[in-house]
C-alpha cells in the first residue's frame, strides 16, 4: 500500500501580497481624487452660476428697454464705459429699474454684495449692452453681448 501523505495547508495571504493589494488600492484611490478635482469641480460650478447671473440681468436689461420703447434703464447710457453694478458710489444700481424683471439683483457667488455685486455692464455707441463678470475662475470669460 502506498503512504498517503496528508499534507497541513494552511490557507490565507501573506504580508506582501496584502501590502501589495493596499498599495494598488491605495494609488487607485488618488488618481481617482486627482481626476475629479473638486477645487477645479467647484470653480466650475460658481463659473455656471455666473454665466447664469450675466444672461439673466441682460435679459432684464432687454425686457425693460422693450417695454419703454427703446429707452435704456436708468443709469445706462449710450456709450458708457465699464461699470460695476451695484449700490457704491462708483457703480451703478440697477436693483430698482430692473426689479419688475427679477427678482432679486444676482450676486456674484464669491463675495458679491448688494454694494458691488461681481458683475459691471458696458453700453457702446450703437446701445449694445455687454454685461461680464469681473470675477471670472480658472482664467474664464465670462460676458454676454446683444
Amino acid at each position: 500500500m502506498k503512504k498517503l501523505l496528508i499534507k497541513n495547508s494552511k490557507k490565507g495571504f501573506t504580508l506582501i501580497e496584502l501590502l501589495i493589494v493596499i498599495a494598488i488600492i491605495a494609488i487607485l484611490a488618488v488618481l481617482v481624487f486627482v481626476s475629479l478635482d473638486p477645487v477645479q469641480r467647484f470653480a466650475d460650478a460658481r463659473n455656471s452660476r455666473r454665466w447664469s447671473d450675466v444672461n439673466n440681468v441682460l435679459t432684464a436689461v432687454h425686457e425693460y428697454i422693450v417695454d419703454n420703447d427703446g429707452a435704456l434703464p436708468s443709469g445706462l447710457t449710450a456709450g458708457m464705459s465699464s461699470t460695476e453694478v451695484g449700490s457704491c458710489g462708483t457703480c451703478v444700481n440697477l436693483s430698482g429699474p430692473l426689479a419688475p424683471y427679477l427678482k432679486s439683483m444676482p450676486l456674484d457667488p464669491q463675495g458679491g454684495s448688494a454694494a458691488n455685486t461681481g458683475y459691471s455692464v458696458d453700453v457702446d455707441s450703437n446701445n449694445m449692452v455687454t454685461v461680464y463678470s469681473t470675477a471670472a475662475e480658472n482664467a474664464a470669460t465670462i460676458q454676454v453681448s446683444r
